[in-house]
């Protein structure tokens, strides 16, 4: 178990984007994932215990090791990270994309009122949004989505943890309440 430990975290480490149960069960050869949850577990309760620099963060259907929110701004020092800024067309976009996909740029464009070509083509260089394919209706137009890396981005499990309008509209600011900086994980809940 403790090799199996250490191989888990080695390649957490290793990893550039959130590994799922199925890709960490296929790279260990194992038949089934319930080791890998428990070794996901144990890792977090360490982690959790430790209070060090990082955690384990169940994030965009898999699992990724994070630094603590605390230490950020000695990270950027370092980093000198470029935000990701995106424009007031650009997030109403996403919002749309993300609350209503699948969706064709046709409605999309229907409810921002404008032409929305420039927007999607930037979203997609970013990585927020994808192509699902094709509708199949006269003109057969693209079908857009969002991505593992709008949930990595934004620090979400699942679309699911997308606040409703309702949790929105109730912060009286028009944005969501945030538990961001809150360490979080699950391994029991993914498969």
């Amino acid at each position: 178990m403790e090799d199996l430990k250490n191989i888990v975290e080695s390649l957490l480490f290793v990893a550039d984007s959130p590994l799922t149960i199925d890709q960490l069960r296929q790279v260990l050869d194992l038949a089934e994932g319930k080791p890998i949850r428990e070794v996901l577990r144990t890792l977090s309760e360490e982690y959790d215990t430790r209070k060090g620099a990082f955690y384990l963060d169940e994030v965009a259907g898999g699992f990724q090791l994070r630094t603590r929110p605390a230490y950020h701004e000695w990270i950027k020092r370092l980093l000198k990270p470029s935000p990701v800024r995106l424009s007031q067309p650009a997030l109403e976009t996403l919002a749309i994309i993300a609350y209503k996909q699948p969706i064709i740029r046709s409605d999309i464009e229907h409810l921002r009122g404008v032409d929305s070509g420039g927007v999607l083509r930037m979203l997609m260089e970013k990585r927020l949004i994808r192509v699902l394919g094709r509708k199949e209706i006269p003109g057969r137009p693209l079908i857009y989505a969002t991505t593992k890396h709008f949930l990595e981005v934004f620090d979400l499990r699942d679309l699911g943890e997308l606040p409703t309008v309702r949790e929105i509209e109730s912060t009286g600011t028009g944005e969501p309440e945030s538990g961001q900086g809150e360490p979080r994980s699950n391994p029991e809940a993914a498969e």
